[in-house]
């Protein structure tokens, strides 16, 4: 049944895969399904045993030492095989891998059987009075020293043999608890189940569901197919559009420039011919009058004449030195770059700008037919995955699956009282044999107890008190109980030791390494015809690699069941519903629009006339070196205002008086003048400067550049009317493959999510290792094992204290005779009449014959 739900949810997801070959290298825009939903499990699959994991610690080390040898692989394989013991090997093998268990098993056999024998023999020696049995008890000198030795020796076995209770009680006790607390631990398990296929569904549809994200990304580019598509062929025609629209607009801009620069060359060329003739006149009135000053009486004197003469030899520099009256005229240039402006080629290529501006709605408007069949494409696609998911029948094996699933839970709930019935059994059996062990030791603990605390030094053998003697008489009792029960203790022992430790060593250890698992995977070991027996089970199909070892790995690690079990060889997902079909069919769509972009119109016949009349013009035939000729001259053949200033200068020289005042009063004129006339004029004429070399440049190749634009903007008109379906075709398929990328990551997260989150078998492995690693191991084999190594500890240092408790009672029990010596010689009268116990003492005779 969990194969059949595992086969049906992958039937259901697989509807919406496919795989599409990747065309346009770049990826898409990054789509954002979310979070496949998704509850937590609570099973933990870890135990932690707290403090008595100390102690499992120690048995594992003991065990280790008892059995060191590494998993027997071929010996498991061959008997799994029925093929043991077929070679001679084997058996040697298998003793050498149990040689551990096989010694520490006869030990403990020669012990069940040894100690009630010699305990027998020993009751029946001491039946006879011997073996300690005779009430009679020989005075030694180093008697307090062997009394000491043996109550300590006896103590430190009593402690150990107590640790050993201890540590069988607590494990006895651990073991009761955790299988009360494993119903919480089954429960949860069961929960997780349930989560595990409650869930499942809610996760397909969210994978259905998300289509919706693909599918209205897709519709969003569809809607805006003017910005993507018509953008990206206006981008990229715009690569030799725009430059030569930008040219035709600056060309426009440069015969706006050049009428300017024409207007400014004629008004400056006026002012500077107007100009130079007045300041011609002003100069030459200067000069006049500067002669008839120095032609006065008083530039005859002799301090005044080599001055004067100075001021007339200069009088020739007073003159202009640029003639513009001799440049020609502009007019007619002007006129017909006056012309040409009459018609707005700015406009123009405006107009141009305009049309291929609206590429965008070109495209919008030529592919709304194409792009309403392609949304009924996708919308197709959407109800063709809910009819095939309606289709199938989920919830009925769900639901079989939930009462499957509530039948066993009730079942395991139903049993459950009866397990903890038989533990309560089991924890009473092992609960009297700890009793057993504290018996004997309460005998021991009250034999010293009552020994020590009523022993008296002072007291002869047969004069002991009534404490001394009822502590040796309970270190008898325990060992009494002791020849009693600890051969029953050993069978116990023994029993749970040979179990529990090949348990832990064949099943726990190899489980917890994964060897177990590879053991499992062996070929022909489950199935002699089977090369892989899980995918025998499942596909029908042995050869098929499918492992128990990467199964419980995946699992482990929450992958999803489709990854773990490799239902792909059961149920490929992408041949259910091939959506590469309904992407073929969107692609073919889109490959099918077509762009008509011939009424875009760059620049028409006017304005390409337009610019063939600019480069007509005349402006190249301008006599720019004549104009520059003059403008590189100054206005005047001297500095005005050094001239100024010198004349001033020299008049200062003269001695004062009418000559000197006249002379300052020309310099002030000629400052004027130059304020006045010659500042305009170097204005008029740094104008003049930039107007003809702009003319100049602009008029450079005029002709070449004209042409050239002209050139360019036909080569743009012509990819647009002829060539732009080259462009069209590579944007549309740049446009498609977007269109088809939301397809592929969808298909792709849809993986991934089957992989690793859709039906993730974590629950499974834990059921696993609830059943095996925590309940089998942890619970049940760590506690039997802690419990036979406390109870063997006890039950194997229940020998030394026999031993000891036997030989300390003599010192404590009240006996019939003892040995006499003389006061004078021991100093006590540790000796008694014989007639007094009916007895013949010998050495009390020989006494009184010496006397």
């Amino acid at each position: 049944m969990a194969v059949e739900l595992c086969l049906l949810l992958l039937l259901f997801c697989g509807s919406t895969i496919s795989e599409v070959q990747t065309i346009y290298k770049p990826p898409p825009g990054t789509l954002d399904f979310g979070f496949v939903p998704s509850k937590t499990y609570d099973t933990g699959a870890y135990h932690e045993p707290g403090p008595i994991g100390i102690l499992f610690k120690i048995v594992h080390a003991f065990l280790y030492l008892v059995q060191p040898n590494s998993f027997p692989q071929d010996l498991i394989r061959k008997l799994a095989q029925q093929k043991f013991g077929n070679t001679q090997g084997d058996y040697q093998k298998a003793i050498y891998y149990e040689i551990g268990f096989i010694v520490s098993a006869a030990l403990g056999l020669v012990f069940i059987l040894l100690l009630p024998l010699v305990g027998l023999c020993f009751c029946m020696c001491r039946c006879c009075d011997n073996c300690g049995g005779e009430m009679h008890q020989r005075q030694k000198k180093n008697a307090d020293c062997q009394r000491s030795c043996f109550a300590t020796f006896l103590f430190v076995a009593s402690l150990i043999i107590s640790v050993g209770v201890l540590c069988a009680y607590a494990a006895n006790q651990h073991l009761t608890n955790q299988i009360r607390g494993a119903k919480k631990l089954v429960n949860s398990n069961f929960k997780d189940l349930k989560i595990f296929l409650n869930d499942t569904p809610a996760q397909i549809d969210y994978l259905v569901s998300q289509y919706n994200t693909t599918k209205d990304k897709a519709l969003s580019d569809l809607n805006n197919v003017g910005p993507l598509l018509g953008s990206r062929v206006q981008e990229q025609l715009g690569k030799e559009v725009r430059p030569a629209l930008d040219a035709a607009l600056t060309m426009a801009g440069a015969i706006r420039e050049t009428k300017e620069a024409l207007e400014n060359v004629s008004v400056s060329v006026e002012v500077l011919q107007e100009g130079t003739e007045r300041l011609h006149a002003n100069l030459t009135d200067v000069k006049t009058h500067l002669s008839n000053t120095l032609s006065d009486s008083a530039c005859s004197a002799t301090q005044a004449a080599s001055t004067c003469n100075i001021i007339r030899n200069s009088l020739d520099q007073l003159s202009i030195n640029a003639n513009f009256s001799g440049l020609p005229g502009v007019s007619s240039q002007l006129a017909k770059v006056n012309d040409v402006l009459k018609i707005d080629l700015s406009s123009l290529v405006q107009k141009g700008y305009a049309a291929f501006n609206d590429t965008p709605d070109l495209v919008v408007n030529q592919t709304r037919n194409i792009l309403s069949d392609i949304k009924n494409v996708l919308d197709s696609i959407g109800s063709n995955i809910t009819t095939f998911t309606k289709t199938l029948p989920v919830q009925k094996i769900l639901a079989d699956l939930t009462v499957y699933l509530t039948q066993s839970e009730a079942y395991v709930q139903d049993y459950f009282p009866i397990v903890e019935q038989y533990d309560f059994y089991r924890w009473l059996g092992c609960l009297i044999l700890c009793c057993m062990l504290i018996l004997i030791l309460v005998f021991y603990y009250l034999g010293l107890l009552c020994g020590t605390c009523g022993y008296d030094k002072h007291a002869s053998p047969t004069t002991r008190g009534c404490i001394s003697n009822t502590g040796g008489n309970f270190l008898m009792a325990g060992v009494g109980f002791s020849f009693l029960f600890s051969w029953v203790l050993m069978i116990v022992v023994v029993l749970t030791f040979v179990t529990g430790g090949n348990v832990e060593k064949l099943v726990c250890e190899p489980f917890e390494d994964k060897t177990l698992f590879k053991i499992l995977d062996t070929p022909y070991l489950l199935n002699q015809h089977w090369k892989n027996y899980l995918s025998g089970i499942l596909f029908k199909n042995p050869d098929i690699n499918l492992t128990f070892e990467k199964v419980y790995s995946d699992c482990k690690e929450n992958k999803g069941i489709y990854t773990s079990l490799h239902l792909e060889h059961l149920f490929n997902i992408n041949e259910f519903l091939n959506i590469s079909m309904y992407t073929e069919d969107v692609a073919l769509k889109i490959e099918h629009i077509q762009i008509n972009l011939s009424k875009i119109i760059l620049l028409d016949e006017i304005g390409k006339e337009n610019l063939l009349n600019f480069s007509s013009s005349g402006i190249e035939g301008i006599n720019f070196a004549g104009y520059l000729t003059e403008i590189n001259k100054s206005v005047t053949k001297v500095d005005l205002l050094s001239f100024a200033n010198d004349l001033e200068a020299r008049a200062d020289q003269l001695p004062k008086g009418a000559l000197e005042n006249a002379l300052k009063g020309h310099a002030n004129s000629i400052r004027m003048i130059h304020n006045q006339q010659v500042v305009p004029l170097e204005q008029a004429m740094s104008t003049l400067n930039q107007s003809i070399r702009l003319l100049k440049r602009t008029s450079s190749e005029l002709m070449v550049k004209v042409k050239n634009v002209i050139s360019a903007v036909n080569a743009a008109q012509l990819l647009i009317n002829n060539n732009a379906s080259l462009v069209i075709v590579q944007e549309t398929k740049k446009y498609m493959d977007t269109i088809v990328g939301y397809f592929e990551q969808y298909i792709e997260w849809v993986k991934e999510s089957i992989a690793m989150e859709v039906a993730a078998c974590k629950p499974i492995a834990n059921v696993i290792d609830t059943a095996v690693d925590i309940f089998l191991c942890s619970y049940v084999t760590d506690s039997v094992n802690t419990f036979w190594f406390g109870l063997g500890g006890s039950s194997i240092f229940l020998i030394p204290a026999i031993i000891f408790a036997v030989k300390l009672s003599k010192y404590y029990r009240r006996m019939d005779t003892e040995d006499v010596y003389d006061d004078t010689e021991n100093g006590n009268n540790g000796y008694h009449k014989e007639h007094l116990y009916g007895i013949h003492n010998p050495v009390f005779t020989s006494s009184v014959e010496q006397w």
